[in-house]
């Protein structure tokens, strides 16, 4: 018998299929942003980086009451399950006031997920920035990606880059984070003992 000693990534169709609870988690994340949307005003709803066809079903939304208004709640899920949520949660972060440094962050991933899109040798520059990066994994989803832009389908692949990269990016501020906790502990001690010598004589 042969034993099978392909890596474990090296398949386009590796994602595991979600389960019932993160499709439901999905499903109701999407349906509380579509909620924000159709709460905006006209004024900063034009802001948001809508396709034409969720802008105005969102429009029509604002203008819908009771039954109706549900009905075209669903309708826009269902769109929302086509595109990729993550510039539009950024605009309303802007608006929300959260910080601007993390929505800067959020469009420098997103920006850094199109030129690995546009070109494979970006996984170089991946490789660079976060040394641990699976670039097994990110190849394959560039794949599925491409895949998924070219037959009009539902963009899991692409939103798992972003969610790929995402992660590496918070691993990375974690690190930094507890090294300068760790650098001003050290600082600190050694202002501690530098006190201590003053005082024996």
């Amino acid at each position: 018998m042969r034993s099978d000693s392909r890596p474990s990534h090296d398949e386009d169709d590796f994602v595991e299929p979600p389960s019932k609870s993160s499709l439901k988690r999905e499903m109701h994340a999407l349906q509380a942003l579509g909620e924000q949307l159709v709460a905006l005003s006209p004024e900063r709803l034009r802001k948001v980086p809508l396709p034409d066809t969720l802008y105005e079903a969102v429009r029509a939304a604002q203008g819908f009451k009771m039954e109706a208004r549900r009905r075209q709640m669903q309708y826009i899920g269902k769109l929302m399950r086509k595109i990729d949520p993550a510039p539009i949660q950024a605009q309303l972060d802007i608006f929300n006031g959260n910080s601007a440094a993390e929505v800067a962050k959020m469009h420098r991933l997103e920006r850094l997920r199109e030129r690995l899109l546009e070109d494979e040798q970006t996984i170089g520059a991946i490789a660079e920035t976060w040394p641990d990066a699976d670039l097994q994994y990110l190849r394959t989803l560039r794949r599925n990606a491409l895949k998924e832009r070219e037959a009009g389908k539902p963009p899991k692949a692409f939103r798992e880059i972003f969610r790929v990269l995402r992660e590496l990016q918070e691993a990375q501020d974690a690190a930094a984070e507890a090294g300068r906790a760790e650098a001003a502990h050290d600082d600190a001690s050694e202002d501690g003992r530098d006190d201590g010598g003053d005082a024996r004589a």
